[in-house]
């Protein structure tokens, strides 16, 4: 508008001076406090400026003129009056800016790429961002450079709901953010492949969202739960995430015969990866959840080892705890008195001899290896794992060390059935463990007794209940880990050539297995070898060979030591 309008009677100086008055006393801010001193109305701009009306309708209506432009004190205007930066309100938004790709383009003098303006554009007539309008420009904006990604995104689930006119439907913006766009490549991107699942969980995680559109909200969550999500979650960069298999702009809806996961097309999305998965047999459902909807074969494994983990542990527990307290009722209150020979027998006797006390170590060491790296894939976020998964994303050995303590423990099992064949000595030793019917009597008077349930302490065998026990359970849980081991690590072979449940079968099993063995290790083994009031703090026979209990003779009855009397 040009000067002189309504009031054109005052003296043109004097009228902007009482506006100049009006910004004096209002004070003038910086930065984000800009706008909190300004007082005067944009009419009086507007006596000048045709800015009010596009002002208006922009996403800064009721942002006063006199809070961004400052120091106009004379009129007219003197030239070197700043004029509002972005970053005078917005300064987080423009440092998120300054990080991007976009921001990066422009540093190095291409001055095609976009700034705020490009986007948003200029400062009176900016489009309110969470508009149908604005969210649709910015397909516009985005296209602009970007046409063969716009071009795909038309075509998409997503793009064809955007054309709808569905507001929840996802924009360029909502997968890549508005600011700080950054390539896939850069740690911190939306679109990085670490990301990408809790990127589309904004959406496929929501389940109100999902309820109203008719989808299945369990699609993040089972995903995060798969081999894929945990090995993402740990750090490593060279396994699918939810792009891999469905598609970056170009996403499409299973039941559609384009799209990548379509029943004709998913063994050739899982080929990508692994080379002749569904060849032979179909693939099945990828995203399953846990019990309800997953194959007969797989609930009847995870159902069986749910009664079986807390079922066992729980009766080793309750059977070393009688145990503990029998035995400590015994030591400290019946006033006896404990003999030399209980950390020296006169005669000791000899538990492990040289070539099984190696097995053990070797056993030992690639156990706990084992079951440290194994569940580290499963909890990534723990404290005691995230050391463990720091350099994942470079340095991706976790999975070579777990396979590497397999392959000892599978060749300490073969040398164990080795030595049994060709060592008549550690042959008769390992008969001691084969299970007789008076086990059997051992265990419920042996139970009853540390239950209190049984006043005298009765006949224990030095290869009791509780030896076999462990060393059975020990081979068959190997035996198992190394089966459903073996066919994980081959699991190329098993896509290609098996069902896809037997290598979730496989999977499950060896999870749950390895549960149940670890938790056997520390409540069963290590009271006996550690924690029994006979021997703590430890039975030395693991590297001496020899136990500082006292056994009965081999043959003969049963003799009666302090620690076996009558309890009154």
């Amino acid at each position: 508008m040009a000067c002189g309008g309504k009031g054109a009677d005052l003296p043109m100086r004097i009228r902007f001076a009482g506006v100049l008055l009006a910004l004096a006393l209002a004070g003038g801010l910086t930065g984000a406090q800009r706008g909190t001193g300004a007082t005067t109305p944009n009419s009086v701009c507007a006596d000048c400026h045709d800015s009010e009306a596009k002002l208006n309708k922009s996403a800064h209506v009721g942002v006063l003129c006199a809070s961004c432009h400052l120091k106009r004190e004379e009129y007219p205007h003197p030239e070197n009056a700043p004029k509002p930066q972005c970053s005078d309100c917005h300064a987080t938004v423009v440092a998120e800016f300054n990080m991007s790709n976009h921001a990066l383009e422009l540093k190095k003098g291409n001055a095609g790429a976009p700034d705020c303006a490009f986007c948003h554009g200029e400062k009176h007539d900016i489009a309110i961002a969470k508009s149908n309008e604005a969210r649709r420009a910015s397909l516009d904006n985005c296209g602009g450079c970007h046409d063969k990604a716009m071009a795909a995104f038309e075509q998409s689930v997503h793009g064809r709901a955007v054309a709808a006119g569905i507001r929840e439907a996802p924009v360029c913006i909502d997968c890549h953010s508005a600011h700080n766009i950054e390539s896939p490549k850069r740690d911190g991107s939306s679109v990085n492949t670490q990301a990408v699942p809790e990127t589309c969980g904004r959406c496929h995680g929501d389940l109100k969202l999902m309820q109203r559109f008719g989808l299945n909200a369990d699609q993040v969550t089972t995903f995060n739960s798969s081999f894929h999500g945990l090995a993402l979650k740990s750090g490593e960069q060279r396994v699918a995430g939810c792009a891999s298999c469905h598609g970056f702009h170009d996403i499409l809806p299973s039941h559609d015969p384009k799209s990548r996961i379509h029943p004709k097309n998913i063994a050739a999305t899982c080929s990508s990866c692994h080379p002749g998965a569904g060849s032979k047999f179909f693939l099945g459902k990828i995203h399953t959840v846990e019990v309800t909807d997953e194959p007969v074969p797989i609930q009847w494994a995870r159902l069986f080892y749910i009664w079986l983990i807390p079922g066992t542990i729980g009766f080793m527990f309750v059977h070393h705890l009688g145990d503990f307290i029998r035995k400590f009722h015994i030591h400290r209150f019946q006033g006896q008195r404990q003999p030399a020979t209980m950390l020296k027998p006169v005669k000791p006797h000899i538990r492990m001899h040289r070539f099984e006390r190696i097995q053990h170590l070797l056993l030992m060491v690639s156990f706990i290896v084992l079951a440290y790296s194994g569940f580290a894939l499963h909890y990534p976020d723990e404290w005691w794992s995230r050391w463990f998964l720091a350099y994942e994303k470079t340095y991706p050995l976790r999975g070579t060390i777990h396979r590497t303590a397999g392959v000892i423990l599978l060749i300490t099992s073969v040398l164990h059935v080795i030595s049994l064949i060709i060592n008549k000595t550690l042959r008769e030793h390992w008969k001691e463990m084969l299970p007789k019917f008076g086990d059997l009597r051992e265990m419920v008077e042996g139970t009853l007794w540390r239950l209190g349930l049984r006043r005298q302490r009765p006949y224990q065998s030095s290869h009791s209940y509780v030896e076999k026990a462990e060393y059975w359970a020990l081979v068959w849980g190997t035996a198992v880990m190394a089966v459903t081991g073996i066919a994980l690590w081959a699991n190329n072979w098993m896509l290609a050539n098996t069902p896809k449940v037997w290598y979730d079968f496989s999977r499950v099993v060896h999870y749950y297995e390895a549960v149940l063995a670890t938790l056997a290790i520390i409540v069963w083994h290590f009271y006996s070898v550690i924690f029994d009031p006979e021997v703590y703090p430890m039975d030395p026979s693991w590297y001496s060979g020899y136990s500082p209990r006292e056994f009965p003779e081999h043959g003969h009855g049963h003799t009666q030591t302090h620690g076996e009397q009558k309890d009154h």
